[in-house]
């Protein structure tokens, strides 16, 4: 028999559902089984399962014809559970690494019907709390087991299905079910302590609960929250059907229902003020339904102070005592930030710079009326016209001609923008008027800090890649590749988005966990790849013959990454010695990342008769167009080129360092768009032989493909412009 049935619900998770499931197909342990239940999600929660499915077979996808909740999810991954033993682990949380050797070793030793186990909340700024495993159990529990009336503190733990294994035969017998509704766990778990005749407790963290800046119900104000009230009264008519074998456990069990009604009417983020009374009413209505005969332990403190203005349905001294605690916890605050404030008289001084008139002239600025038919377009800091912000800004020009679109550049980058584009320089006055104007702010990287973006101004996030790399919060676990990333200031960035383009599933669900915020995503193929599907041969043809590319003339682009953890880092690569392996027809167009546009040296430049440095070339999509091969390691070129249906190799000499160092999100050699090449000697082997057209390569780049270009078709610019400046409905449908 298998030992552990993971069931692992999962509704809007895609983001870091794929990280749950590798944390539970990753242990040593391996006598599992995954049943992984899409409840109906609308994003690709689905889509992942069935690709986990599909390579383990451990893995077991469930698709549902409708969302159901996440107690009756977890109810059919039961039903479906063979294991002897079952773990209900939510598709956004994970398993601590190797954790399930030493779980699997005291099922084995002890068979208990119930086996709780440690966790912490893991925090989206890479923080973690403890949870109160060490205030219920000061010392070690031990390996032995015991019933809950010997040690009801247990019941202090958290109360949730996830923290705990329960034997299935035990719970089928028992007959017990999640019920439907918010607060589902309540009850499950305490029924099943009471209800258990072995109980172990293992104090080992072994869940990392999430706790998302976004999308929890946590966080998501309502009233639904009341249905806390119905779930703890299906615990209190259980034990009324139990009889007297659970009056022993009243006072406990009746202590922790206040405690958590407590709990969640005072979280500002759950309960809205307009129901706060309602919601106390209720409280005081279930203490006098079901308080114990004998009463019960009354808590220390103010927190025994609540409680008594329960029941005495004292809601005016409850709210008064309330708002009393807030306005002493916000002076302390404020306290505290007062005694970091640091340099007044140097922040008045600076006011008198220019950088300083002209921040007072931004300001100033938005107080004045937003421009109906302005909107702002910028790409990579600043430096010029180009990626999914100007194919954006031609399509507008045409669908959306009473739009006026202004570029910003850098002052140094002024002689790339077209004829007849409009454009301001960063920095002047006219820059920071526009920004605090448009009613569209279309960027592919972030604006500026000091940018606010107002209720009428729409912020459209076009990114410029697909990653590879770990972007956003998750490189808070990479602080080499982070560097000194302010990621306080990134999230406060992101809260400006409205809208956030994705090219493909895979980027909508990294997005989804590295920026967590309340922006619509549009995911519609990125609009800088409409031109690659567009362009026929004549205009390939043109644009060779612009660079004195000949039509027999084999040429590869080349075009390394940025490594952030390793400035100054470039893969080796001797130009003549390629360019003499590719045979006489040979020609290559190197290009550096546009973070080394500035640190270029004059002197002996890449330019050779049959070696040409495109670094400075503003549009890259031509030289897509060109070449016949790409030649790259970890850049997001792979994705954008593969829409060609032409070679790509990836040269990855350093990628276990690069791995290691700045983090990635899937192993790019393992699921290659073609070649791949570790050595310099590796690389000028595959073009001698032309492995780089091989069979094996053409279906890794098939597969590829399929994965990544399904939605470039030529009209991801135009799907953008609808909209978000059109108003138009999206194309996109619901998964269900």
């Amino acid at each position: 028999m298998t030992l552990i049935s993971f069931v692992v619900p999962a509704f809007r998770v895609q983001g870091y559902l794929r990280e749950c499931l590798d944390s539970i197909l990753g242990q040593p342990e391996t006598d599992i089984e995954v049943i992984a239940v899409d409840d109906c999600s609308p994003d690709a929660s689905g889509d992942i399962i069935d690709e986990y499915a599909a390579r383990d077979q451990r893995v077991h996808s469930v698709r549902l014809p409708e969302n159901v909740g996440l107690g009756p999810a977890r109810n059919i991954g039961l039903d479906r559970a063979v294991g002897e033993y079952v773990w209900f682990i939510d598709g956004d949380d994970w398993l601590a690494p190797e954790c399930l050797t030493e779980v699997a070793e005291r099922l084995r030793g002890t068979r208990p019907d119930v086996l709780l186990v440690d966790h912490v909340r893991t925090h989206w700024n890479d923080t973690a709390t403890r949870s109160a495993m060490a205030e219920v159990f000061p010392e070690s529990p031990g390996t032995g087991t015991f019933q809950l009336r010997d040690r009801p503190e247990a019941m202090r733990l958290l109360h949730t299905a996830w923290n705990r294994l329960v034997r299935r035969e035990f719970l089928v017998d028992l007959g017990l079910r999640f019920a439907p509704g918010w607060y589902e766990d309540v009850s499950f778990s305490y029924p099943v302590l009471m209800a258990a005749q072995r109980i172990g407790v293992l104090d080992r963290v072994c869940v990392n609960y999430r706790q998302r800046r976004a999308g929890a119900i946590t966080r998501t104000r309502g009233d639904r929250h009341f249905e806390v009230f119905p779930q703890w009264h299906r615990v209190f008519h259980l034990m009324d059907s139990w009889g007297s074998a659970t009056d022993a456990l009243r006072p406990a069990v009746f202590e922790r229902m206040i405690w958590h009604y407590l709990t969640v009417l005072g979280n500002g983020q759950r309960i809205a003020p307009e129901l706060r009374q309602a919601f106390f009413a209720q409280i005081t209505a279930d203490y006098e339904r079901w308080l114990p005969p004998g009463g019960y332990p009354v808590p220390d403190g103010v927190e025994g102070i609540k409680h008594r203005l329960v029941a005495a349905g004292r809601w005016r001294t409850f709210s008064a005592l309330r708002t009393a605690g807030r306005a002493r916890d916000t002076a302390r605050r404020k306290a505290r930030s007062a005694r970091r404030r640091v340099g007044p008289v140097a922040r008045r001084g600076a006011r008198l710079t220019r950088d300083g008139l002209l921040r007072e002239y931004y300001r100033a600025e938005l107080h004045r009326p937003i421009d109906p038919t302005l909107a702002v377009y910028a790409s990579y800091w600043y430096r010029g016209y180009s990626c999914n912000p100007a194919a954006i800004y031609e399509i507008a020009r045409q669908l959306a001609p009473g739009v006026r679109g202004v570029w910003i550049v850098r002052r140094d980058r002024v002689d790339t923008v077209p004829t007849g584009v409009e454009y301001v320089v960063a920095g002047t006055p006219a820059y920071f008027r526009v920004l605090a104007r448009a009613r569209w702010l279309i960027n592919n990287v972030n604006f500026p800090d000091f940018v606010r973006k107002r209720p009428e101004q729409v912020h459209l996030q076009t990114h410029h890649g697909t990653p590879v790399k770990v972007m956003g919060l998750d490189q808070q676990r990479y602080p080499i590749g982070a560097g000194r990333m302010d990621f306080a200031g990134l999230l406060r960035r992101v809260d400006r988005w409205d809208y956030s383009v994705s090219a493909n599933s895979f980027s909508t669900q990294m997005w989804d966990r590295a920026y967590p915020a309340t922006y619509t995503t549009l995911e519609v193929g990125y609009p800088r790849n409409d031109r690659l599907v567009t362009a026929g041969p004549d205009e390939v043809r043109r644009l060779r013959a612009e660079f004195g590319l000949g039509p027999d003339e084999q040429v590869v682009l080349y075009a390394p990454t940025h490594r952030e953890h390793l400035p100054g880092y470039r893969p080796p690569f001797d130009p003549d010695r390629f360019v003499r392996a590719l045979g006489d027809s040979g020609r290559l167009l190197m290009r550096s990342h546009y973070f080394h546009d500035r640190d270029r040296r004059p002197g002996r430049p890449v330019d050779w008769e049959r070696v040409r440095d495109v670094s400075g070339y503003q549009r890259v999509e031509d030289l897509y167009l060109m070449a016949d091969v790409l030649v790259t390691d970890y850049s997001s070129a792979m994705f954008d080129y593969a829409v060609l249906d032409r070679p790509i190799v990836l040269y990855t000499p350093d990628w276990e360092a690069y791995r290691l160092a700045r983090g990635v999100y899937f192993d790019v050699t393992a699921e290659p768009p073609g070649a791949v090449a570790t050595t310099f000697a590796d690389l000028l082997d595959l073009f001698r032989t032309d492995a780089v057209r091989s069979e094996a390569a053409t279906k890794a780049r098939e597969h590829f493909r399929g994965r990544f270009c399904t939605l470039d078709d030529g009209r991801a610019a135009e799907r953008v412009v609808r909209q978000v400046f059109l108003g138009e409905p999206s194309e996109q449908s619901s998964r269900c």
